[in-house]
């Protein structure tokens, strides 16, 4: 290496500094770090794998949804959580990462996406549990990301956080719903909080201490908070929200403590969070062997398209030359 070009990378790596310390965005012909460009790959495609297969759950009870009304916010909340994939493995593309490329990660078991779209649905207060508590958590943590100093995952997760408010007040209204109900809806609406309610609180990541991705993540500016931070944050909007709903959060005990201005609860497993990030989670081959088949049933749509294009191309050129 010259010195020339060690000068060139000491000046590049200036610059950048400068965007992230004023606050500034990063556009894709920017030049940024490897690591900075391999982190944003790692976080933006894992959040795009997540709503891929976050479809799959709710997905499962689009054509047994108690009502036609249901029915049709159900299937518009999944072409929602569709497009925002869209968004983000298209804010992943500027990186120089391909579409095939990530999705070969995935279908092939390389990449990891949010562990709490490995539990089942077993009933339909699971749409409103998941909708309250797990959209809920996705806004904390999402709405922050509106900020990122990388600019086309700012500006994707823009649009994709005014949607999540509106899914996570479906899920809060379907529980509201059943709540007013019978016993035994009541009761099913409790089993579902109560199965959700932990997996949700996973979802920001380890504790802090344990968590060197979030760190660096925050130091870059790509997130604002800490992984504990967005916790507290959940926790703070949750336990109002409960207690208008009725229902009891499972966990005996949570509470504010005063001195220390912060919510006290029980220490997290995160033994079954690390479990299921593994693989060994009790819908993981499930989820991952549909979206194989979806994908595998799809070959012919791609190879349609691709011909399509190769043909509208060569009559372009072929114009060109007359």
């Amino acid at each position: 290496m010259t010195a020339d070009t060690v000068t060139a990378d000491a000046e590049q790596q200036a610059h950048f500094d400068d965007l992230i310390a004023a606050d500034s965005r990063v556009e894709p012909r920017d030049w940024m770090p490897e690591a900075y460009r391999k982190t944003l790959i790692r976080q933006i495609s894992q959040h795009a794998h997540s709503e891929i297969i976050g479809m799959q759950p709710e997905g499962n009870w689009i054509t047994r949804a108690p009502s036609l009304k249901r029915k049709a916010i159900l299937l518009a909340k999944v072409q929602d959580e569709a497009g925002h994939g869209l968004y983000l493995y298209s804010a992943a593309q500027t990186l120089g990462i391909t579409r095939d490329e990530m999705t070969h990660q995935l279908i092939d078991g390389k990449a990891k996406y949010s562990s709490i779209f490995n539990y089942p649905t077993p009933t339909w207060a699971d749409m409103g549990a998941i909708g309250w508590l797990v959209d809920g958590a996705a806004i904390c943590n999402q709405v922050p990301l509106c900020r990122a100093s990388y600019g086309p995952y700012g500006r994707a997760m823009v649009r994709i956080c005014k949607e999540e408010s509106f899914h996570q007040r479906q899920g809060f209204e379907i529980l509201l719903t059943l709540m007013q109900g019978t016993d035994a809806q009541r009761a099913m609406a409790q089993d579902a909080v109560d199965r959700w309610y932990w997996p949700s609180l996973m979802m920001f990541g380890p504790p802090d201490d344990a968590s060197p991705n979030s760190a660096r993540s925050t130091a870059w500016k790509i997130k604002r908070f800490s992984n504990d931070e967005l916790r507290q944050r959940f926790l703070g909007m949750l336990v109002p929200q409960a207690e208008a709903l009725g229902v009891t959060l499972p966990d005996p005990e949570l509470h504010w403590d005063e001195d220390a201005q912060r919510w006290r609860m029980t220490e997290i497993d995160w033994s079954e969070f690390h479990e299921i990030l593994a693989g060994r989670g009790p819908m993981n081959a499930v989820r991952l062997q549909n979206r194989r088949d979806a994908h595998e049933d799809g070959a012919w749509v791609r190879e349609a398209a691709a011909e399509y294009a190769r043909k509208q191309a060569a009559t372009a050129e072929n114009r060109e030359a007359a």
